[in-house]
């Protein structure tokens, strides 16, 4: 019975931290960036989106047309996969923290 209760102890600790980590990730925000910054997007440690910034200089000088819709566009979804490409690895170096480097099976992603 006294493994029993370590591996209770232990499993609530885990808990705890698994908490603690779902809330840092809640609270931090990461910014990935295209074309130099002049598209920037905000990203929580979840990959909750946060923020939009647009340089008026990725779009030029007027109105938008057809041509500059597509490549703001593909500057926008290029700084969303910065941002998340940095979110995810943050979660998995916070993982590596709470897990003591325990690895996971492959597709196994937690906390989401």
């Amino acid at each position: 019975m006294k493994n029993l209760g370590n591996m209770l102890k232990q499993a609530q600790a885990m808990q705890a931290k698994m908490t603690e980590m779902q809330e840092l990730l809640a609270s931090t925000e990461i910014e990935g960036a295209a074309a130099g910054g002049l598209v920037r997007i905000v990203l929580t440690g979840k990959g909750d989106m946060r923020r939009v910034a647009i340089d008026p200089k990725a779009i030029g000088a007027g109105a938008v047309d057809g041509a500059d819709v597509t490549m703001l566009e593909d500057l926008i979804l290029a700084a969303y996969n910065d941002a998340k490409a940095k979110v995810d690895a943050f979660a998995a170096a916070e993982m590596q923290k709470v897990t003591g480097g325990l690895s996971l099976p492959p597709g196994m992603k937690l906390p989401f």
